[in-house]
Parts: C-alpha cells; sequence; structure tokens
C-alpha cells in the first residue's frame, strides 16, 4: 500500500535565497512521495533524503543563514532544532546497526541452508533466526513509537524561515525513518505468514504479494512445515538472496545519508562557535 509523507508545509517568502527554494522543493518532492512496503521505494526515500541535506549544506553556508542562527542560538526553537538534529542522527545511526544485524542474520541462514546438513539443523537456523527477527521487530516498534512522538514536536514552528527550514527537514528525516522501520517491523509475523501462505497455496505470490522480508519468512514457514526438500530449500535460498540484496541497497543508502547528516550536524556546531 503506497503512502505519503505527511508534513505540514509553509511556502517561502518571495526572494528567498536559491539554496531555501532549493531545499524546499526537495522537501515538496519528499512530502509526494509515494511509499510503498519495498525495498526499493525505502532506498529512494533515503536517497531523497540525503539530497536534502547536501542541498542543506550549501544553505548551511549562507550568509543569512548562518546570522539568523546566531541570531537565534539562545531561543527554545533553535534549541529543539538542534536537540532533533542529534537524535535523528541517533535513530539513523540505531537503524543501520539494525539494518547491518538483519544482513548478518540472514547471510548466516543463507549459508546454512546451502550446506544442507540435515533437517534439524536447518531446523535450529530458522529458529535462531526467527528468534533474531522477533527482537528485531519489537525494538524497532518502540523505535517507531519514540519517533512518532517526537515528530509533532518539529516542522510546524512559525520560525525565520531558515530555521523553519531546518525544523522541516528534521521532521521528514522522522518520516522517512518510519517508512524505513515499518518496512523492518512489518505486520505481525504470524499475520504476514498466513496471508503469504494463502497466497503460495493459490500460486499468487510474487515481487508485488510482499516486501521481500515477508517473503523470505513465508517460504522459511513453508520449508519448516512441509520439510527440507530439494524444491523447498531453493525457494527459500532463492528468497534469502533476494532479501539480501534488497537489505545491501538499504544499508548503502542509510550509510550515505548518515555521513551526509553528521557533516550537516558538524556544520551547525561551526556556526554556533564562530
Amino acid at each position: 500500500m503506497a503512502s505519503k509523507l505527511h508534513v505540514r508545509s509553509n511556502s517561502l517568502p518571495n526572494g528567498s535565497h536559491p539554496c531555501s527554494s532549493r531545499v524546499q522543493e526537495q522537501l515538496n518532492n519528499l512530502r509526494n512521495f509515494d511509499v510503498t512496503c519495498t525495498s526499493e521505494s525505502v532506498a529512494k526515500g533515503l536517497s531523497m533524503l540525503e539530497d536534502v541535506y547536501f542541498s542543506l549544506e550549501s544553505l548551511l553556508n549562507v550568509g543569512s543563514t548562518q546570522k539568523a542562527i546566531s541570531d537565534h542560538q539562545s531561543e527554545k526553537c533553535f534549541q529543539e532544532i538542534l536537540d532533533g538534529s542529534i537524535k535523528v542522527l541517533d535513530v539513523c545511526g540505531i537503524t543501520r546497526d539494525t539494518v547491518m544485524q538483519i544482513k548478518e542474520n540472514v547471510r548466516s541462514l543463507h549459508s546454512s541452508l546451502r550446506r544442507r546438513k540435515g533437517d534439524s539443523c536447518i531446523e535450529k537456523s530458522i529458529a535462531k533466526y526467527n528468534s533474531s527477527s522477533k527482537k528485531m521487530r519489537k525494538n524497532v516498534n518502540k523505535l517507531i513509537t519514540s519517533l512518532k512522538h517526537l515528530q509533532s514536536k518539529y516542522g510546524i514552528l512559525n520560525q525565520h524561515q531558515d530555521l523553519s527550514i531546518l525544523s522541516k527537514v528534521i521532521a521528514i528525516s522522522m518520516c522517512v525513518f518510519q517508512c524505513l522501520l515499518s518496512f523492518l517491523g512489518g505486520p505481525s509475523k504470524s499475520k504476514a505468514i498466513k496471508w503469504m501462505n494463502k497466497l503460495m497455496q493459490k500460486g499468487e505470490v510474487n515481487s508485488e504479494s510482499g516486501n521481500e522480508l515477508q517473503l523470505a519468512d513465508a517460504a522459511l514457514n513453508t520449508l519448516l512445515n512441509e520439510g527440507a526438500k530439494g524444491s523447498q530449500i531453493h525457494a527459500s535460498n532463492e528468497q534469502l538472496e533476494a532479501l539480501e540484496i534488497s537489505i545491501e541497497s538499504i544499508e548503502s543508502g542509510l550509510e550515505n545519508l548518515f555521513r551526509r547528516m553528521i557533516k550537516t550536524r558538524t556544520s551547525l556546531l561551526n556556526i554556533l562557535s564562530q
């Protein structure tokens, strides 16, 4: 199901600096971006957000922006922006670490299935993977809840236009991370597997039936229920391989975004130290 990133938008006044206009345009593009539950959509959202931060760095080099930050640095609204910038950076780091752990779990299970050392070994490997996935989903859903509470503070304040843009960037960042975390957390595993198994029985499973995590979970569940048959192992390996590729794409996007966000945070602190 597609959804849009909902963040309140205020147009900038006429005569805005080109850097401000560019950031605003990119923010609008992100707001209008149709987010689906696929890794491709999530990776695209991360790339678009990275572009926002790249343009934001240029805006932070503009004299009028630096003056606005210096003039308002003691005000509560700017302190909230500064606090928000570190919080979204923390969320990005936590999400990146989570994705890295998922990749390692997938690789380990994939390797075990390829070795085919018997049903009991495969069952243990899948059980270990499922246990890790359950813990991951629990942590992810907690993080989503925290993000929802934080997001309400940003993107809606009537501030100086450059400070307002900073606030909106934080708000849209939280939206993008919510979408990514929703992809990782997904629906409860039992519901997802039940739904996917029905599609499998009807022969209707394809790349549009669910995201890569759901497809892999369903294939593994079928493998457990029907035994380690050659065809089921092959199907599970295919889904795990597709999942690994998609996770690597998201991991790369997160790594690039994380570095860009660090640069933005550093630029903000440098302005304050002048």
